[in-house]
This record gives structure tokens, C-alpha cells and sequence, in this order.
């Protein structure tokens, strides 16, 4: 019976050794798991106390991010060969094959290829970061996520958008430094120009003085002067500087009191007019305009 018993485990004993390589390999990936987002915290502290401002912030959270995602496939990655490996499972015949169809896939993937390279330049430059707002492939909104793969948009009606960032030839950031609030007004041709100029100018000092907005405009109102003669308006420019982000709030703000000053000081807002002409002939003479009225 001893024997038989010995015989039993003896034959078990290559199984059970392998499982407990494979719970080690396990234990070892959790353990460099645990390490990697230490070390990635750590990162992101050491980092965090010398960003000078929220701008490097968020850099700093989209590239915590990217490391975390790269610590995850690597270790995954190396656990999963060695685990093969452990119980038997020869991977090099998978190597193999995974090189000749990666080969044969390369051709196809193409644009994942692109996709993951695109990603790493667009981190490496610092161009996008989470939540900046940005313009890119025709799509705009908040920057919610960035990966090697793609970039997440969500626009201002709250549809989310994925660009793949093989896609992206250029950005259009509108998180960085300051931003320029243009505003275009139209008056009527009849009315003066330099009063419109003094009721604009009104208006900015007003908003650079309420406590709202004083913090956002971060300059003087600048006139840039008669932008175009349109078909029934006279379009005046001017900008104000602003901090990222507030151009749309001071726009629209602007707009709103300053309808407010022009209607206080009668200056006609214009709307599009339709003059009827009835045509002359030869000799200068006018045809009867008739114009005739039913009531029911």
C-alpha cells in the first residue's frame, strides 16, 4: 500500500511542482503590479510638487495614465509566456506563429500601427492632455481620456467622440495659456461708428470692473476697427484677452449687455431689409406699383 502511494504522488509530484511555479509566476506578477503603481504614484508626486501650474497637471495625470496601461500589457505579457511555459506548453511554437501572423496582419494593421506611434508623439510633445479642449478631425470638445489608441472627446451636447490617432494631422488647443474672445457686431449704415466704438468700450470697462468677470479678462477691450461692409450692417471687431476656456462666457456676456447699451443709447441693431423696385423705362418713367389687399 506504501508503495502504491509513493507511486501515486511520484506521478503527481511534475504536475503539482508546475502549479506552484505557475501560483509563483502569479504571485510575482501581482507583486511587480503592486510595485509599477507604486512607483507610478510616486511619479506622479514627485512630479505634482514641481508643476508650476494646472496646465502641467494634467499632463502629468495623462501620462500617469499611458505608464499604467504600459506597466499592465508588459507584465500581463511576460506572466502569461512564463505560465505557458510552466505547465508544459512550448511557446515558441507560438512565438512563431504569432510572427508569421503578425507578418501577415502587419499589412492590414496598418493604421493601428500609426494609431499606437501617433499617440506616443502626441504625448511626447505635450499637444493634448486631459481635460483640455481641443479640435481635431473635424470633432471638438473636453479631452476625457488619452491612450496609444485614440482620444476621447466629449462636445458640449454631451455626445462622446473617439478619434484614432492615426487620424490626427493637426490640433487646435484651446487650453493653453490665454484665449482671444472675438466678437463681431453689426450696426446700421446710418449710425456713427465711433459712438458704437465708445458704447463698446463702455461696455468692456464695465465688465473688466464686476467682480464676475474680472478675473477672467485679463485685458483692456482692443477695437480692432470696421471689420466689412455686409449687405444691410456695417461689422465692427474687437477681442478681449482672456484666461483658456472663458472666451465663450465673456463672449457671450459682452453680446448681451451690450444690445442692452445700444438700445440705451439708440443705436440701431440691423436686420435684413427688402426694397421692392418696380423698374423705369427708357424715358425715366416708373410703372403704377400696384398693390391690392383681400380680405375675407
Amino acid at each position: 500500500m506504501d508503495g502504491i502511494d509513493y507511486a501515486y504522488l511520484r506521478d503527481w509530484l511534475p504536475l503539482l511542482s508546475s502549479l506552484l511555479r505557475v501560483g509563483l509566476i502569479l504571485l510575482i506578477a501581482w507583486a511587480l503590479f503592486a510595485f509599477a503603481r507604486r512607483l507610478v504614484r510616486l511619479f506622479r508626486d514627485f512630479m505634482g510638487r514641481r508643476a508650476v501650474d494646472a496646465e502641467d497637471k494634467r499632463r502629468i495625470e495623462t501620462l500617469v495614465r499611458v505608464f499604467h496601461y504600459i506597466a499592465a500589457v508588459i507584465i500581463s505579457l511576460v506572466a502569461g509566456m512564463l505560465a505557458l511555459s510552466e505547465l508544459g506548453i512550448s511557446i515558441a511554437p507560438i512565438l512563431g506563429a504569432a510572427g508569421v501572423v503578425g507578418l501577415a496582419v502587419g499589412f492590414a494593421a496598418q493604421s493601428l500601427i500609426k494609431d499606437y506611434f501617433t499617440g506616443f508623439v502626441l504625448l511626447l510633445e505635450n499637444q493634448i492632455r486631459q481635460g483640455d479642449v481641443v479640435e481635431a478631425c473635424g470633432k471638438a470638445g473636453l479631452v476625457e481620456e488619452v491612450t496609444l489608441r485614440y482620444l476621447r472627446l466629449r462636445d458640449f451636447e454631451g455626445n462622446v467622440h473617439y478619434v484614432p490617432n492615426g487620424l490626427i494631422t493637426t490640433v487646435t488647443n484651446m487650453s493653453r495659456g490665454f484665449a482671444q474672445a472675438l466678437i463681431e457686431v453689426g450696426i446700421a449704415y446710418r449710425e456713427n461708428v465711433d459712438e458704437a466704438f465708445e458704447a463698446m468700450r463702455a461696455v468692456g470697462s464695465a465688465m473688466r470692473a464686476c467682480p464676475q468677470f474680472a478675473d477672467k479678462i485679463l485685458d483692456d477691450l482692443e477695437i480692432v476697427g470696421v471689420e466689412r461692409w455686409a449687405d444691410s450692417a456695417v461689422v465692427l471687431r474687437c477681442r478681449f484677452k482672456v484666461r483658456a476656456l472663458e472666451q465663450w462666457s465673456v463672449r457671450r456676456e459682452f453680446l448681451r449687455r451690450l444690445k442692452t447699451e445700444f438700445e440705451a443709447r439708440g443705436i440701431e441693431i440691423p436686420y435684413p431689409h427688402l426694397t421692392v423696385y418696380a423698374g423705369i423705362d427708357k424715358q425715366g418713367f416708373a410703372p403704377p406699383f400696384r398693390v391690392e389687399q383681400q380680405t375675407r
